[in-house]
């Protein structure tokens, strides 16, 4: 597998099991679908790509073409996480809220009810920024390990 590939999935399960550790304790926690789950701290998003800008910038120079792609990438992730999917995170808690409040307020007028959905909106989409910030800092030491952990042959192949 590409190392560098395998460096950045590391970062992002990492992350993952990680977010299991920080959820607040109680009848929830501890769930294999939060493997799979957007949101929470650390930012598995930021972990991976700080991991592969990382990796790629110790492998190839930090003034190199990788780095630089895979820099531009993870500044438009994190960006993303902590704007556009934050948002919709928290429009969703809006319409969750809005969706109880209308099922109390016709419950006892049949010509009105509104049914009640089974499922409600994923709340837990973006991050807040020190989550983020958290996962760079994962994904930093990752990509580092990655590079530290390289068998020196490949290191010297790189250079030819």
């Amino acid at each position: 597998m590409n190392r560098a590939l395998g460096t950045s999935l590391i970062g992002i399960g990492l992350a993952q099991v990680l977010k299991m550790a920080t959820r607040p304790r109680g009848s929830d926690a501890w769930k294999w679908p939060d493997l799979t789950a957007t949101g929470g701290m650390p930012s598995s998003h930021a972990a991976g790509v700080v991991s592969l800008a990382a990796y790629l910038g110790l492998k190839h120079g930090f003034s190199s073409d990788s780095f630089a792609v895979a820099s531009l990438l993870g500044l438009i992730v994190m960006y993303d996480a902590m704007g556009i999917r934050h948002q919709a995170g928290l429009i969703a808690s809006e319409v969750n809220g809005l969706e109880k409040t209308v099922v109390n307020l016709t419950k006892d007028d049949p010509a009105h009810q509104h049914p009640k959905r089974d499922k409600l909106l994923e709340e837990r989409l973006g991050h807040l920024p020190v989550e983020v910030l958290c996962g760079a800092l994962l994904g930093a030491v990752v990509g580092w390990a990655s590079y530290a952990a390289e068998p020196p042959v490949s290191k010297l192949r790189a250079l030819f």
